[in-house]
Protein backbone atom coordinates (compact mmCIF):
# COMPACT_ATOMS: atom_id res chain seq x y z
CA UNK A 1 0.00 0.00 0.00
CA UNK A 2 1.61 3.45 -0.19
CA UNK A 3 1.46 6.80 1.03
CA UNK A 4 0.27 10.16 -0.73
CA UNK A 5 0.23 13.35 2.28
CA UNK A 6 -2.57 15.10 1.56
CA UNK A 7 -0.83 18.06 0.40
CA UNK A 8 0.54 16.35 -2.60
CA UNK A 9 -1.19 16.57 -6.11
CA UNK A 10 -1.03 13.31 -7.80
CA UNK A 11 -2.69 12.75 -10.95
CA UNK A 12 -5.64 10.05 -11.15
CA UNK A 13 -3.84 8.95 -14.50
CA UNK A 14 -0.09 7.82 -12.46
CA UNK A 15 0.85 4.64 -11.59
CA UNK A 16 2.04 4.50 -8.07
CA UNK A 17 3.85 1.64 -6.51
CA UNK A 18 2.94 -0.41 -3.70
CA UNK A 19 5.16 0.68 -0.38
CA UNK A 20 5.92 4.07 -2.33
CA UNK A 21 5.67 7.47 0.02
CA UNK A 22 5.05 10.69 -1.73
CA UNK A 23 5.36 13.30 1.02
CA UNK A 24 3.88 17.16 1.41
CA UNK A 25 3.54 19.53 -1.85
CA UNK A 26 5.16 16.83 -3.81
CA UNK A 27 3.44 17.10 -7.60
CA UNK A 28 3.18 14.08 -9.43
CA UNK A 29 1.88 14.69 -13.16
CA UNK A 30 -0.42 12.67 -15.39
CA UNK A 31 0.79 9.35 -17.15
CA UNK A 32 4.40 9.43 -14.66
CA UNK A 33 4.81 5.59 -13.08
CA UNK A 34 6.66 5.28 -10.06
CA UNK A 35 8.00 1.68 -9.35
CA UNK A 36 7.43 -0.07 -5.25
CA UNK A 37 9.46 1.22 -2.33
CA UNK A 38 9.72 4.82 -3.83
CA UNK A 39 10.06 7.91 -1.78
CA UNK A 40 9.38 10.99 -3.13
CA UNK A 41 10.28 14.45 -0.64
CA UNK A 42 8.43 17.15 -0.08
CA UNK A 43 7.81 19.84 -2.82
CA UNK A 44 9.14 17.41 -5.70
CA UNK A 45 8.17 17.75 -9.03
CA UNK A 46 7.87 14.83 -11.25
CA UNK A 47 6.48 15.80 -14.72
CA UNK A 48 3.86 14.14 -17.18
CA UNK A 49 5.00 10.83 -18.12
CA UNK A 50 8.36 10.53 -16.21
CA UNK A 51 8.85 7.03 -15.03
CA UNK A 52 10.85 5.94 -11.79
CA UNK A 53 11.81 1.81 -11.41
CA UNK A 54 11.40 0.27 -7.90
CA UNK A 55 12.80 1.64 -4.83
CA UNK A 56 14.04 4.95 -6.36
CA UNK A 57 14.78 8.33 -4.00
CA UNK A 58 14.08 11.68 -4.91
CA UNK A 59 15.00 13.92 -2.14
CA UNK A 60 12.57 17.23 -1.39
CA UNK A 61 12.35 19.99 -3.66
CA UNK A 62 13.76 18.04 -7.07
CA UNK A 63 12.14 18.90 -10.20
CA UNK A 64 12.51 15.52 -12.92
CA UNK A 65 11.08 16.88 -16.46
CA UNK A 66 9.35 14.60 -18.72
CA UNK A 67 10.93 12.44 -20.66
CA UNK A 68 13.28 11.47 -17.57
CA UNK A 69 13.86 7.78 -16.86
CA UNK A 70 15.00 6.36 -13.67
CA UNK A 71 15.87 2.82 -13.38
CA UNK A 72 16.03 0.52 -9.92
CA UNK A 73 17.54 2.32 -6.96
CA UNK A 74 18.21 5.49 -8.04
CA UNK A 75 19.35 8.64 -5.68
CA UNK A 76 17.94 12.02 -6.43
CA UNK A 77 19.43 14.25 -3.85
CA UNK A 78 18.09 17.51 -2.85
CA UNK A 79 17.37 20.11 -5.49
CA UNK A 80 18.23 18.10 -8.83
CA UNK A 81 17.14 19.96 -11.74
CA UNK A 82 16.46 17.07 -14.62
CA UNK A 83 15.82 20.01 -18.26
CA UNK A 84 14.05 18.58 -21.06
CA UNK A 85 14.43 21.17 -23.42
CA UNK A 86 17.74 21.61 -26.05
CA UNK A 87 17.07 25.23 -27.65
CA UNK A 88 15.20 26.61 -24.77
CA UNK A 89 12.98 29.69 -25.70
CA UNK A 90 9.44 31.32 -24.33
CA UNK A 91 8.75 32.75 -28.00
CA UNK A 92 9.53 31.47 -31.90
CA UNK A 93 11.76 33.47 -33.74
CA UNK A 94 8.62 35.56 -35.37
CA UNK A 95 8.02 36.55 -31.56
CA UNK A 96 5.29 34.39 -31.10
CA UNK A 97 4.30 32.40 -27.74
CA UNK A 98 5.85 28.91 -27.95
CA UNK A 99 3.28 26.44 -27.45
CA UNK A 100 3.64 22.37 -26.51
CA UNK A 101 3.67 21.45 -30.98
CA UNK A 102 7.15 24.41 -30.80
CA UNK A 103 9.66 22.10 -29.50
CA UNK A 104 10.82 18.52 -28.53
CA UNK A 105 10.99 17.39 -25.46
CA UNK A 106 14.61 15.26 -24.32
CA UNK A 107 15.33 13.35 -21.90
CA UNK A 108 17.91 12.71 -19.16
CA UNK A 109 18.14 8.56 -17.97
CA UNK A 110 19.81 7.75 -15.23
CA UNK A 111 20.55 4.23 -14.73
CA UNK A 112 21.08 1.29 -12.01
CA UNK A 113 22.10 2.59 -8.74
CA UNK A 114 23.26 5.83 -9.80
CA UNK A 115 22.83 8.75 -7.29
CA UNK A 116 23.05 12.18 -8.05
CA UNK A 117 24.13 15.11 -5.85
CA UNK A 118 22.05 18.15 -4.28
CA UNK A 119 21.82 21.29 -6.74
CA UNK A 120 23.11 19.23 -9.52
CA UNK A 121 21.46 20.02 -12.84
CA UNK A 122 21.58 17.39 -15.81
CA UNK A 123 21.25 19.52 -19.11
CA UNK A 124 19.43 16.65 -21.42
CA UNK A 125 19.86 14.90 -23.22
CA UNK A 126 22.16 12.81 -20.99
CA UNK A 127 22.75 9.61 -19.84
CA UNK A 128 24.35 8.55 -16.43
CA UNK A 129 25.41 5.46 -16.24
CA UNK A 130 25.15 2.30 -13.48
CA UNK A 131 26.86 3.04 -10.16
CA UNK A 132 27.57 6.21 -11.10
CA UNK A 133 27.79 9.39 -9.00
CA UNK A 134 27.36 13.01 -9.86
CA UNK A 135 28.69 15.00 -7.11
CA UNK A 136 26.62 18.13 -5.26
CA UNK A 137 26.07 21.17 -7.53
CA UNK A 138 27.76 19.58 -10.51
CA UNK A 139 26.43 20.47 -14.31
CA UNK A 140 26.24 17.38 -16.20
CA UNK A 141 26.23 18.13 -20.03
CA UNK A 142 27.88 14.72 -21.30
CA UNK A 143 27.31 10.99 -20.63
CA UNK A 144 28.61 10.06 -17.62
CA UNK A 145 30.07 6.39 -17.57
CA UNK A 146 29.00 3.23 -14.89
CA UNK A 147 30.71 3.75 -12.00
CA UNK A 148 31.84 7.03 -12.61
CA UNK A 149 32.38 9.75 -10.06
CA UNK A 150 31.96 13.35 -11.80
CA UNK A 151 32.19 16.76 -10.65
CA UNK A 152 32.52 20.69 -11.45
CA UNK A 153 31.07 22.67 -14.03
CA UNK A 154 31.01 21.60 -16.82
CA UNK A 155 31.37 17.86 -14.71
CA UNK A 156 34.10 16.06 -15.65
CA UNK A 157 35.44 12.23 -14.27
CA UNK A 158 37.71 12.28 -11.37
CA UNK A 159 37.32 8.70 -10.00
CA UNK A 160 35.07 5.54 -9.93
CA UNK A 161 32.80 4.45 -7.32
CA UNK A 162 31.57 0.97 -6.24
CA UNK A 163 28.46 0.19 -5.77
CA UNK A 164 28.54 0.94 -2.16
CA UNK A 165 28.52 4.58 -3.25
CA UNK A 166 32.82 4.58 -2.03
CA UNK A 167 35.70 5.93 -4.14
CA UNK A 168 37.00 2.48 -4.75
CA UNK A 169 40.94 2.48 -4.81
CA UNK A 170 43.66 1.48 -7.47
CA UNK A 171 45.12 -1.86 -6.55
CA UNK A 172 47.91 -2.52 -9.10
CA UNK A 173 45.87 -3.28 -12.14
CA UNK A 174 42.54 -3.11 -10.57
CA UNK A 175 40.45 -0.90 -8.88
CA UNK A 176 38.61 -2.47 -5.47
CA UNK A 177 35.46 -1.39 -3.28
CA UNK A 178 37.02 -1.56 0.50
CA UNK A 179 33.14 -2.31 2.04
CA UNK A 180 32.13 -4.52 -0.80
CA UNK A 181 35.31 -5.89 -1.54
CA UNK A 182 34.59 -6.17 -5.34
CA UNK A 183 37.01 -5.30 -7.57
CA UNK A 184 36.83 -3.68 -10.73
CA UNK A 185 38.93 -3.13 -13.97
CA UNK A 186 39.53 -0.44 -16.32
CA UNK A 187 39.43 -1.44 -19.72
CA UNK A 188 39.44 1.66 -22.88
CA UNK A 189 37.78 4.30 -20.29
CA UNK A 190 35.38 1.96 -19.23
CA UNK A 191 35.29 -0.01 -15.80
CA UNK A 192 34.05 -3.56 -15.57
CA UNK A 193 33.15 -5.63 -12.47
CA UNK A 194 35.62 -8.33 -12.11
CA UNK A 195 34.28 -11.73 -12.19
CA UNK A 196 34.69 -14.06 -8.94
Amino acid sequence: MSFIAESAQVDSTSRIGSGTKIWDLAQVREHAVLGVDCIIGRAAYIDEGVRLGDRCKVQNAALLYAPAVLADGVFVGPGVIFTNDTFPRAVNADGSAKNADDWTPTGVSVSEGASIGARAVCVAPVAIGRWATVAAGAVVTRDVPDHALVVGVPARRIGWVGKSGRRLVADGESWFDEMTRERYEERNGVLMEMTK
